[in-house]
């Protein structure tokens, strides 16, 4: 069975915009080799809105060479590109933006969230693109809760939605650049949860509400387990009734060479994205 390596949580909170108050749980500046292909995962809430009718949100910002995943539990994401993707997610859907070569994005509250105020709660994770695919073109794959394939683990011990990735055959909803699993699971308590995942890959829990036991190590809400890569087997037991999310991936081993909102896999090429941005290459969000 999977040891836990260490327990990563974050150090406190910082607004994204007006909009979004974010721990980041971890980033490329800490544990990208230990989680790859990840390079960050940010906890947006729990937070109560009140009304308004002001845009809350973050702007127009850039992003190059990986690609943002969210995932809303409560309340509703508005958002637009430069490539002109766009659309709106609520509870239970997923975002999936392929930054590529670059993409200039906004993301808000729905105006029908904001205007009724109410609890907040996403998930955002970026994940790495292969250097082989840094320069794609842009893509948005806006994913339903009804489109997102569900599974029965074994035991009662709950389900798990596969928003990207395999499990026991079935196919995630998302089309992805690398082997990576993105599984949404909603546990129940005092349950053995076993699954099997490649024994390659690198394997990380993030809990949101709940809590597991994994061998003497507690992982409690906005904790993220990170597994050691031993073996394929990966089991936990439930205290609480538990929302999670499984994260594990084929690692790129590819050098990173990252700043704010880009990540190249060298120098020479994240100085390049800064300028291709400043030069207006990433292209406009329609009016």
């Amino acid at each position: 069975m999977r040891q836990v390596a260490f327990i990563k949580r974050s150090d406190g909170g910082h607004w994204v915009g007006d909009g979004f108050p974010v721990r980041t749980i971890f980033s490329y500046n800490d544990i990208a080799g230990e989680v790859s292909p990840f390079l960050l995962l940010d906890y947006a809430g729990p937070h109560h809105f009140e009304p308004t009718t002001q845009k809350r949100g973050v702007g127009a910002h850039p992003h190059r060479g990986f690609e943002t995943v969210t995932i809303v539990y409560e309340g509703a994401v508005s958002h637009r590109d430069s490539a002109g993707g766009g659309g709106t997610i609520g509870a239970g859907d997923v975002q999936w933006m392929t930054a590529g070569a670059g993409v200039i994005h906004e993301e808000f509250h729905s105006e029908d969230f904001a205007r009724r105020g109410g609890d907040f709660e996403m998930v955002q994770l970026w994940v790495n693109l292969p250097a082989k695919d840094k320069m794609t073109g842009a893509r948005y794959q806006s994913i339903a809760d009804a489109q997102i394939p569900r599974v029965s683990l074994p035991g009662e011990a709950g389900t798990a939605r596969l928003i990207a990735g395999e499990y026991d055959g079935t196919r995630g909803a998302a089309e992805t650049f690398s082997e990576l699993n993105v599984w949404d699971l909603r546990l129940r308590a005092g349950k053995t949860v076993l699954l099997a995942l490649p024994p390659t890959h690198t394997a990380s829990l993030f809990v949101l509400r709940g809590a597991v036991q994994v061998g003497e190590k507690r992982v409690a809400a906005a904790e993220l387990a990170v597994f050691e890569n031993s073996d394929a087997q990966l089991q936990f037991q439930t205290t609480d009734d538990t929302l999670a999310v499984l994260l594990s991936g084929e690692p790129l081993n590819e050098p990173i060479a990252a700043h704010g909102p880009f990540v190249m896999n060298s120098r020479e090429e994240l100085l390049q994205a800064m300028r291709d941005y400043q030069s207006g290459q990433f292209g406009r969000i329609p009016q």
